[in-house]
């Protein structure tokens, strides 16, 4: 399964649309998730961003295994895309250590 978060931009064919991190984390604890679109402002920082979906799969990662999914970002805000991915090569180096 392929989840794009996003608030504005067209979902690409074959995606499953979210617009929050609690939905993109639902889906991934369901199962199933191959790969993740995340951009990082979605219209209401209260709600979360992308940076929040990074957050969780770190700690999912850490804690119970999870498996990483194939991470892009779409974000146009420069800093928090770089922020997001920082965020996931750091994951990628910690779940390398428990391979």
């Amino acid at each position: 399964m392929r989840i794009f978060l996003d608030d504005e931009r067209t979902t690409p064919e074959g995606w499953i649309r979210a617009y929050w991190p609690d939905e993109v984390i639902a889906l991934q604890n369901a199962g199933g998730v191959t790969e993740l679109g995340l951009d990082h402002g979605l219209g209401d920082d209260t709600r979360g961003t992308g940076y929040d979906v990074i957050a969780w799969i770190e700690e999912a990662v850490a804690i119970r295994n999870f498996h990483l999914p194939k991470i892009s970002v779409h974000s146009a805000n420069a800093s928090a895309r770089e922020k997001i991915l920082a965020g996931v090569r750091s994951i990628g180096t910690f779940a390398k250590r428990f391979l």
